[in-house]
């Protein structure tokens, strides 16, 4: 076997590597200065918000939840000329048949009511002595002092819209009791005395008299207690 020397089987090698390589064509790409280079964009898969980031609303204000304690409080009214002519005209009729100091102006009131209102949470039989034996003089001068002292006072316009809207004197029967400033205090002291609040402080609602008129005119309740 003839053997191949070592430099002759590397110039071999070489003239093959002649042959076979091709040349690799080149092309220039020309750059227009004009355009901007870009940069990546980032993958937003990838980030993470902090978990205290707020959540803003369409309307670019940051949402949160209500504050209960800072809920509106109803609307106190105090002139009867905002009253619709129906109620007014019962709360006038009443007031003045309290001031007159005759229980039976008050029977004319009661009796020329659509039904007969409420003056006892248990059952009664003839209203005007019943308003004799709840009055602390035994006569219903008292209970008619009541009556005239609640109608003067503030009122609130209640449940509009329902079945049960109404008209209820005094605000305090509906209006948040540990809620109310030193001059509305005075307002209420016109009405009761320092231990019916304390007692209704403990209940937790108003319990002392109150007076509730429909839109309509028709005198619901005049009645204390819970």
């Amino acid at each position: 076997m003839r053997r191949i020397s070592s430099t002759a089987f590397l110039a071999a090698l070489i003239m093959s590597g002649a042959v076979m390589a091709k040349p690799v064509q080149t092309e220039t790409i020309p750059i227009n200065p004009e355009i901007e280079p870009q940069s990546a964009p980032i993958p937003t898969e990838d980030l993470e918000l902090p978990e205290s980031a707020p959540v803003e609303s369409g309307t670019g204000s940051v949402e949160s939840e209500p504050d209960p304690e800072s809920a509106e409080l109803p609307q106190v009214l105090y002139s009867t000329d905002l009253l619709p002519k129906p109620v007014k005209r019962m709360h006038d009729q009443l007031r003045e048949a309290a001031l007159s100091g005759n229980l039976e102006r008050i029977r004319m009131v009661l009796e020329s009511n659509e039904l007969p209102p409420t003056l006892s949470f248990g059952d009664i039989d003839d209203p005007i002595d019943f308003l004799k034996a709840s009055s602390g003089d035994g006569e219903g001068f008292e209970i008619m002092a009541i009556l005239a002292d609640t109608l003067d006072a503030g009122y609130l316009h209640v449940d509009v819209g329902t079945p049960q809207e109404m008209y209820i004197w005094p605000y305090f029967a509906r209006y948040p009791l540990y809620d109310l400033t030193p001059d509305q205090k005075v307002e209420m002291f016109r009405i009761v005395t320092a231990g019916d609040f304390a007692d209704m402080e403990d209940f937790g609602a108003w319990t002392f008299y109150r007076v509730g008129i429909g839109p309509d005119g028709t005198l619901h309740y005049f009645v204390a207690g819970d």
